[in-house]
């Protein structure tokens, strides 16, 4: 049994994936096994940009940018789980199904958020993924991307 942890650190991360300030949700990887699971980490801090107005009194991470984080995580494993991202290469949202929020997340929040990989078919990927606060499931959905040239 493989114990040994595979990390990705944020400079690798901008390798992999586009997304750079104020839009990059991962800020690193725990683990990741390509081909199967990845386990990355989004720390929620109170001078996020959203938090302006989302919302001035009770400051809550938005549903749609934890779904976000979790598509983010998913290029990740996806281009670490075959030849690498190539030049103008990444993966879009092609659908969400069954997305579930159980609890609101808020600034000082760590976010963890696991993927696993279900299946890929002619660069179509699909993949169940979980947020999770202290051990407790914040969000949970099923993510289908698409591996696209622009």
């Amino acid at each position: 049994m493989d114990t040994v942890k595979k990390p990705i650190d944020l400079n690798e991360i901008k390798t992999l994936i586009p997304h750079r300030y104020p839009m990059l949700l991962v800020d690193k990887v725990v683990d990741h096994e390509p081909g199967k699971s990845l386990h990355a980490i989004k720390n929620v801090t109170i001078n996020e940009p959203v938090f302006n107005g989302h919302f001035p009194e009770l400051a809550i991470f938005p549903g749609v940018l934890i779904l976000e984080a979790l598509a983010q995580a998913t290029g990740i494993l996806g281009f670490k789980s075959s030849k690498g991202r190539g030049k103008n290469e990444m993966y879009l949202f092609a659908s969400i199904d069954k997305a579930r929020f159980k609890k609101p997340v808020f600034p000082g929040d760590t976010l963890h958020l696991h993927v696993e990989l279900l299946k890929e078919r002619q660069g179509m990927w699909k993949f169940y993924g979980e947020a999770r606060v202290d051990g407790e499931v914040v969000c949970s959905a099923n993510l289908m991307c698409a591996r696209r040239t622009l």
